[in-house]
């Protein structure tokens, strides 16, 4: 672990990709040489014995025969060991080539999207894409389980305080340099985002147990045991007879059909809240096995301790409780037997006695496993960023309304085109009022301080040379739109948004607003005369924040709040007929317009 901190990213996961190639390989070639052995064996030894047979040499032929079913037997089973090994070797060759493209910026489009997070109503995840393809979350994200994914999600839609992104941060230092950690995550069987439903498996847990009756216990066991008895006696020569075989077979068939709903209510249920259930254990065995020193991660490992078994053989023997019963059902050589043996009442039973036990343990034990996997994305992404430092989150409580950021850049773009500013709000300057042309970054900027700023809140590192801020509540009012269905104009649409803004106002924590051309969708004047009542309301309430504008006329406001607030602007230059940006903030409000401009050079005539 302290050689992968100490190694660039990039050369550590070169050098691993490698050693998993090479690994593969030789196990691949082992696979073949076995699967050649396993193929000769069997033609040898059916040689062997159809010439012991042609020459009457029965006990040689059931000698060869044994010896041949022995040895064929050891070679598949050695060979589907060697298989299970080759395909874990590609499965970290693939997890390793996903690493370097993430570090390539060739991320785009591949890895959960999370665009089952996105809601509408929400006041900054869509305006600035948290969620879909192309998301931060999608950059960030490397969990196996549905928890892991929900709880990022939910950290990324919910800043957090001070004190709370301090133990994350001091945990994702923590997990940052393990990549055997990571690794080992990577590797666990199947893929489960879609399958293991926290919320369906917590309700099933946590509804009142319906306990199998002691009456009903008995007498399903003294139904199997007269079955078996019955089976004897019709099998014993001297009888010859199934009447009391079929008897007993008649009255297992009444007492599983009264009881047909309670069986498969549970099989249902249980069917349902058990999906993926085989990884969850994985995952917190990869817990359980390992010892913590920040604080966060060893409260998740002592969450994960009982007094009585660990909660991954807990949860496994729920798994294989559920499939027991669903063999019982379904399986149709073993449901005979379990039908003669009134089996699927004991199956009952036992998930009853499990939900009774152990249910009330699996919502704190979900949430242990999701807050892990969620501060292992995180520490992956920081291992990956090295260059990203974690920033300094002050109390809201105790410090005003603060964010001061230098060399401040987007993390989602890359390197080569990510432009860098500083940026400073609070100590009593409170608005920053950004003028300048089409296509010049005033919209980047905003999504470029409020995803640093999500991405700070939740416990991770930011795409900054340093940040300092206060933990605030998030507002942005970006990317509104109208809706047909809905029969909602935009300025509707933004006038909503933008009254859900300024209501975060009156919560506990400051509010950090981000406004992208405000109140579009009616005329100048109005425009303006709202949007200046919305920025008055807004520094009234001791909020801090950035809006963007087209029209010059709104920079004179600035005058009216003193020293509480500021024009910027961004600036484009034409060059051999070229239009050019240089994405730098500059002091003031801008001083000329490129829109004619772009109009023309795409050949409209103006």
């Amino acid at each position: 672990m302290v050689e992968s901190e100490s190694l660039a990213p990039a050369a550590e996961y070169s050098r691993r990709l490698q050693s998993r190639r090479e690994q593969a390989g030789q196990l691949e070639q082992t696979g073949d040489r076995l699967s050649v052995a396993r193929g000769l064996t069997f033609l040898l030894f059916l040689g062997l014995v159809l010439t012991s047979l042609a020459r009457w040499e029965t006990s040689l032929t059931w000698s060869l025969l044994a010896g041949g079913i022995s040895l064929f037997t050891v070679l598949v089973l050695v060979h589907s060991r060697i298989m299970a090994r080759l395909e874990a070797g590609r499965a970290a060759v693939r997890h390793y080539e996903a690493a370097l493209a993430r570090l390539d910026d060739n991320w785009h489009g591949t890895g959960v999207a999370g665009t089952r997070y996105l809601q509408a109503e929400h006041l900054y995840a869509g305006d600035l894409d948290l969620f879909g393809d192309g998301s931060l979350f999608q950059r960030i994200c490397t969990a196996r389980t549905r928890l892991g994914e929900d709880t990022l999600a939910a950290w990324l839609c919910s800043p957090a305080d001070a004190a709370t992104v301090s133990t994350r941060q001091e945990a994702v230092r923590e997990l940052r340099p393990d990549c055997d950690l990571r690794e080992q995550l990577a590797l666990l069987e199947g893929r489960v985002h879609d399958e293991l439903d926290q919320n369906q498996l917590v309700h099933w847990a946590q509804q009142p147990a319906r306990p199998v009756s002691r009456r009903q216990r008995v007498t399903a066991a003294l139904l199997g045991v007269a079955a078996i008895v019955a089976l004897a006696w019709w099998l014993v020569p001297e009888n010859g007879r199934p009447s009391a075989f079929v008897l007993v077979l008649l009255l297992e068939a009444v007492f599983l059909f009264v009881h047909r709903r309670q069986i498969h209510d549970m099989a249902r249920q249980a069917d349902e809240a058990g999906s993926g259930l085989a990884i969850l254990t994985q995952v917190m065995e990869l817990i359980e096995s390992r010892e913590f020193h920040s604080p966060a991660l060893a409260s998740l490992r002592t969450r994960l301790t009982t007094e009585s078994l660990p909660p991954s053989v807990q949860i496994h023997s729920l798994h294989r409780r559920i499939r027991h019963l669903n063999n019982c059902l379904q399986n149709q050589f073993f449901a005979m037997v379990a039908f003669v043996l009134c089996l699927p009442m004991h199956a009952v039973a036992g998930i009853e006695r499990w939900r009774e036990t152990v249910g009330s343990h699996i919502p704190d034990w979900l949430a242990a496993v999701g807050e892990f996997e969620a501060l292992s994305s995180l520490a992956g992404y920081s291992f990956e960023k090295p260059e990203h430092p974690f920033p300094e989150v002050l109390d809201a409580g105790t410090a005003g309304p603060l964010l001061e950021a230098e060399a401040l850049g987007h993390p989602l773009l890359p390197t080569s085109q990510c432009v860098r500013n500083d940026v400073s709000l609070g100590r009593g300057l409170q608005l920053l009022l950004v003028s300048g042309s089409n296509m010049s970054g005033k919209s980047t900027l905003l999504r470029t301080i409020g995803t640093n700023t999500v991405l700070a809140l939740a416990g991770g590192p930011v795409c900054a040379g340093s940040l300092r801020l206060t933990s605030v509540q998030v507002g942005t009012a970006m990317r509104v739109h109208d809706s047909l269905q809905a029969g909602t104009s935009l300025f509707y649409a933004v006038i909503r948004r933008l009254k859900a803004v300024v209501e975060l106002t009156d919560g506990e924590r400051p509010l950090l607003f981000l406004l992208d051309e405000i109140l579009q969708g009616t005329n100048s004047h109005d425009r303006r005369v709202g949007s200046e009542g919305v920025i008055r309301k807004l520094i009234a309430s001791g909020a801090i924040g950035l809006v963007t504008t087209h029209d010059l006329a709104l920079t004179e406001i600035v005058g009216e709040f003193g020293e509480h607030a500021r024009n910027i602007h961004f600036e484009d230059h034409l060059v051999d007929g070229k239009m050019t940006f240089d994405y730098r903030i500059r002091p003031g409000v801008v001083q000329k317009s490129n829109a004619l401009e772009l109009m023309r050079m795409m050949g409209l005539d103006v």
